[in-house]
């Protein structure tokens, strides 16, 4: 068996570093090198300190990382050790996978992999993150044994985040080694894994680089600005908020530039290579003005304070390189789109538009999809592959051949042949058989067209996979609403999936749940909590929905907010004892109503990803789904029941804090650490095999003969707690740390949690907890200073302090 128990990475820059903490976050050992500076004085080259200074500033600088990099910083920094090219080059004999992440340079490259060659063990794994240089010409003159275990993996930056992981064989690779890699990137790092070929720039960026050159290009020939382009290639079209230019400057003008023009230098014979030529202006801000991006405040985009403190945000203009103040872009195409309901007809509104923004618009898609096209068999011999490459890698919501799709491939094509262009022969021979499609559902079965046989393949995925948009097209959706739906997983399992928008708790989903349950009851064994948004981070359910309790607040009707958390609860509560197993798969944003929801549940199966908390406080409330019940629940019982519980502040003080302070985790680890999750919760590191992975634990509860938890008395701290809140908030009100209204929150925050007007070790029932919430809610929704911060919340996404 094959197993990867110590890793190294050679290279601490911002992949390195990367790479590294996700090696670490994922529990293995890591060692982590690289050189020693060059400008060493003296006294300093006998100082290991100082020797190891490069390495050093990697670390610190993925420490210091926002978003974090690590999982858990207190115990994942722990895995890594760190060392230098020449004092500690023999750490790598016993390592079983050693990356390299060092400068795009052949000579280096080779000469290290030569090193690495004669201190390497005998099996173990040598990949490079390389994003350009052929492998072939890296590995010629290494062991045969080195060969054979040597392959290309390119990880894609945020290396956390970004869930692409491209595989490139190289000539002699074992293909045992290639499948181990494959499994190992989906099932311990959480990766998407896509097969490229030893080209230019792989798969993903060899179709983004020419996407974004062409945006650029086509931007100047149809006269529309910067700010006209980043509305059209952003979520009309499934694209991230971003876009193309917002986009250059996250990731940095000269990064994208140097992409770009090893794309140019490395591929002459490529019929589109002059749209991966970025333009004179891009090249003069590069090299003229050193306007980088985010990193030197200033791109594409920059932002200026006026002696008022006033933001005033402008946008670079092509033909001065001055900066000029910018409103909101809009054409007669993206007001169509909105009116659309799937993104598959905002997308057909915008290109087959008649108005400049939609002529700009086909001209950029026409032509990628052409180029993606014109990519089979060169990078890669599936479109799969690239649609994976461009959706995992860049963050869209369709890849090129489902975006395709969606526009219609006959419909387009007939445009594009008119327009003169010319499509690919594969699409044309696809078209001839009879085929109309990229992707098609053949019994149940989702397909893709093969070019290289001229048929339908089924497309390939992990036995761990469940795909809910397949499940819905095969008509497996049992019972649905706007906002949500039931959908059966087979084997009697259902799936409750959220689709309002960020899935927001509304009234309809809490009342579906209900009706779902009794469904569930009568035609099923389990429950998962499960959708499949996308985004960055998606959202599994980013909170409550304000706006319809503020519309009631605002009218006065206090009886129907009252009305409406008695629903949630009993819904909540529904739940958490029904008689069969619920397990929630959260992942990305779990806010809110959307943390209680999955609190409830026997069970949580997490993404590592997971961003929870409790963060009602931010729009002028409590909790009001049980939130704070369970969390009280899962910090009293993360001890033996014969251990007894003397130190109710060191309790209560972390629980309370994390909903009086909306503390929110920024991983699954980090939630576990707070309370949200419990130790008997699993973390997965990959999302696409989260559905199933729950599915699993649903079913194994049934097999072990599942009985639905006992209603049961809790301790409390009472009194106690609040005198001890109150003294602190009145230290902090002295001093100007809290708000008058936060005052008056984070007091009922801490009369809920404790238990009420009782003694500490009280034993209270759920229903004496669920009434104090529901007051406490009910009478902030009351106060002028609540509505004004619920309102400033929904308006900004932020809060405001009162």
């Amino acid at each position: 068996m094959r197993r990867i128990e110590k890793a190294a990475v050679i290279g601490s820059g911002i992949m390195g570093g990367g790479i590294s903490a996700l090696l670490a976050s994922a529990g293995i050992p890591t060692v982590l090198l690289d050189i020693v500076p060059f400008d060493l004085k003296d006294e300093e080259k006998d100082d290991p300190k100082a020797r190891n200074r490069i390495v050093q500033g990697g670390l610190d600088g993925a420490v210091k990382a926002k978003p974090p990099l690590f999982m858990d910083k207190k115990k994942d920094v722990d895995l890594l050790s760190i060392g230098n090219l020449e004092d500690d080059f023999d750490k790598l004999k016993d390592c079983d996978w050693i990356v390299e992440v060092v400068v795009e340079k052949l000579e280096i490259k080779q000469n290290l992999f030569k090193k690495i060659d004669g201190v390497r063990k005998q099996g173990s794994i040598v990949s490079s993150n390389t994003s350009g240089i052929p492998l072939q010409q890296m590995s010629k003159d290494l062991s045969d044994d080195m060969r054979q275990h040597f392959l290309g993996t390119h990880f894609f930056n945020p290396v956390r985040y970004m869930h692409l992981l491209e595989i490139i064989p190289g000539p002699e690779t074992l293909p045992e080694v290639l499948n181990f890699m494959a499994d190992f990137g989906e099932k311990f790092l959480g990766k998407g894994i896509v097969w490229a070929k030893d080209t230019p720039n792989f798969v993903g960026n060899r179709i983004g680089v020419q996407n974004i050159g062409k945006a650029m290009q086509a931007m100047l020939e149809h006269d529309i600005s910067i700010p006209e382009v980043d509305a059209i290639f952003g979520p009309p079209m499934g694209r991230p908020k971003t876009a193309v230019f917002k986009t250059s400057d996250l990731v940095g003008l000269d990064t994208m530039k140097h992409v770009a023009d090893n794309c140019y230098n490395m591929c002459p014979d490529d019929e589109n290579r002059e749209t991966m030529a970025v333009p004179d202006f891009v090249k003069k801000m590069v090299e003229e003005k050193n306007l980088l991006g985010n990193k030197t405040k200033a791109g594409f985009y920059t932002k200026e304070i006026t002696p008022e403190w006033k933001t005033i945000r402008k946008v670079i203009n092509p033909k001065t390189l001055e900066y000029e103040e910018y409103g909101k872009a809009d054409f007669p195409c993206l007001q169509e789109a909105k009116k659309k309901e799937s993104l598959a007809e905002k997308i057909r509104a915008i290109v087959y538009g008649d108005d400049k923004g939609a002529k700009y618009a086909w001209d950029v898609v026409a032509n990628g999809l052409i180029y993606s096209a014109n990519r089979i068999p060169e990078i890669s011999d599936t479109i799969v592959d690239i649609d994976n490459a461009m959706k995992w890698g860049y963050n869209w919501e369709l890849g090129p051949f489902e975006t395709w799709d969606a526009i219609g491939v006959k419909e387009s094509v007939e445009k594009m042949e008119a327009d003169g262009m010319t499509v690919p022969s594969n699409v044309k021979e696809m078209l001839n058989s009879g085929a109309e499609t990229f992707y098609k559902l053949d019994g149940g079965t989702k397909m893709f067209f093969d070019f290289g046989s001229n048929s339908y393949k089924p497309v390939p995925m992990s036995d761990k996979q469940i795909i809910l948009s397949d499940l819905r097209a095969n008509k497996k959706v049992v019972k649905s609403v706007s906002s949500c739906s039931l959908i059966d997983l087979g084997d009697g399992v259902f799936d409750l999936e959220f689709h309002s928008k960020m899935n927001a708790i509304n009234n309809e989903m809490v009342e579906f749940m209900a009706e779902a349950g009794e469904y569930v009851k009568e035609n099923g064994v389990g429950l998962v909590i499960g959708n499949q948004a996308s985004g960055m981070p998606a959202p599994f359910s980013a909170g409550g929905d304000l706006a319809y309790m503020l519309g009631c607040a605002k009218a006065g009707n206090f009886s129907e907010i009252d009305q409406f958390i008695r629903t949630v609860h009993k819904g909540i509560m529904g739940t958490k004892y029904a008689p069969f197993p619920v397990v929630a798969a959260p992942f990305g944003l779990a806010l809110g109503g959307g943390c209680e929801v999955c609190m409830c549940a026997d069970k949580i199966v997490a993404n590592a990803d997971l961003f929870m908390g409790l963060v009602e406080i931010g729009a002028g409330l409590v909790p009001g789904g049980c939130g704070m019940i369970h969390l009280w629940r899962n910090f009293i019982e993360s001890k033996p029941d014969v251990a007894n519980l003397t130190d109710y502040s060191g309790y209560f003080i972390p629980a309370f804090m994390n909903v009086a302070q909306a503390k929110v985790s920024n991983s699954a680890a980090d939630a576990r650490n707070k309370g949200y999750l419990r130790p008997t919760d699993r973390i997965v590191f990959n999302k696409d095999n989260l559905i199933g992975e729950a599915k699993k634990e649903v079913l194994k509860m049934v097999d072990d003969g599942y009985v639905p938890p006992k209603k049961v008395k809790r301790p409390v701290f009472g009194r106690e707690a609040q005198g001890m809140i109150t003294a602190e908030m009145l230290n902090m009100k002295i001093g100007g740390y809290i708000t008058p209204h936060m005052e008056t929150i984070a007091k009922r925050i801490a009369y809920c949690m404790s238990g009420g007007d009782v003694i500490q070790r009280t034993e209270v029932s759920e229903e004496h907890l669920m009434t104090l919430e529901r007051e406490a809610f009910v009478d902030l929704w009351k106060t002028e200073n609540t509505q004004k911060m619920a309102e400033h919340m929904m308006s900004t996404g932020k809060p405001l302090m009162l």
